[in-house]
């Protein structure tokens, strides 16, 4: 079981032996090895032994997960076979519109994380949150802009509605929700300013496309000194029950907010 939220959760398509090797020195807190969109139809069988081989080696110090192609695909099964006796800490399936999705995956007894792409998966959010197998939710933005016929470009602010329905499904059901991926690689500031609009939603971490997007994801999602500092002083100064504190009223919530902030920044 996994004992804390990743804040950065990086693909890496299992068909780039370079990209695997590579992710070994990356700080990403979580790798997820992909077996799906990055995969071309015609390298999935070589994908799912370099998958292995690469697992198998291990990648220490971090999570590792594996998407698997989606309920339905031609591939589903034998992704399934290649993840057996793999010491993988969670599976991604793509494309959930139903729990009843969730089913060839369940039986793996691994956490799922569930990716929420399409209008239907979103009225559906939390029924998959709630089933016993499901350990998060994944916004899979780019499939619901395609799905939702947005313009190429769109803001993101035109999904509003969908992004919050998918925070609101996860911390209903008690589970952890990431965000989707920036795709322009290259625009560190547009990226920088999607990972704090990320936290500020709500979500705990951000899946990324691109090594260099693990480190800004890292600090984007991590309380920080002022955050900190704050949170130390309002843990100090708590005395039980509702009452006054620079300027503001806190009451137990907020305390235990702030014990939970400083646990994620090892101050507990």
């Amino acid at each position: 079981m996994i004992d804390f939220a990743p804040r950065s959760l990086l693909y890496v398509p299992a068909s780039n032996a370079r990209a695997l090797e590579k992710a070994r020195g990356l700080a990403a807190d979580m790798l997820i090895v992909d077996l799906e969109d990055a995969v071309p139809a015609d390298r999935k069988a070589e994908a799912r032994e370099a998958m292995r081989a690469a697992v198998a080696a291990g990648f220490p110090g971090k999570r590792v997960a594996v998407r698997i192609n989606g309920t339905g695909s031609a591939h589903q099964a034998a992704d399934l076979d290649a993840l057996a006796g793999l010491g993988l800490d969670a599976v991604v399936l793509p494309k959930v519109d139903a729990p009843s999705d969730l089913a060839p995956a369940r039986g793996l007894g691994l956490p799922l994380f569930a990716m929420i792409e399409t209008p239907a998966a979103i009225y559906a959010a939390r029924d998959i949150a709630a089933d016993s197998a499901t350990h998060g939710l994944i916004a899979g933005l780019n499939d619901l802009a395609h799905e939702l016929k947005l313009p190429d470009g769109t803001d993101r602010g035109a999904m509003s509605h969908a992004i919050q329905a998918i925070v609101l499904a996860a911390r209903a059901e008690g589970g952890w929700c990431f965000d989707g991926v920036y795709n322009a690689i290259d625009d560190a500031a547009g990226f920088a300013a999607e990972a704090a609009d990320g936290r500020r939603l709500g979500f705990d971490g951000k899946t990324l496309i691109h090594p260099t997007q693990v480190d800004p994801c890292n600090a984007a999602f991590a309380p920080s000194p002022r955050e900190i500092a704050a949170a130390e002083a309002l843990v100090a100064a708590a005395t039980g029950g509702a009452q006054r504190h620079e300027g503001r009223m806190i009451e137990d919530m907020h305390v235990a907010a702030a014990r939970a902030l400083l646990e994620r920044a090892g101050r507990g």
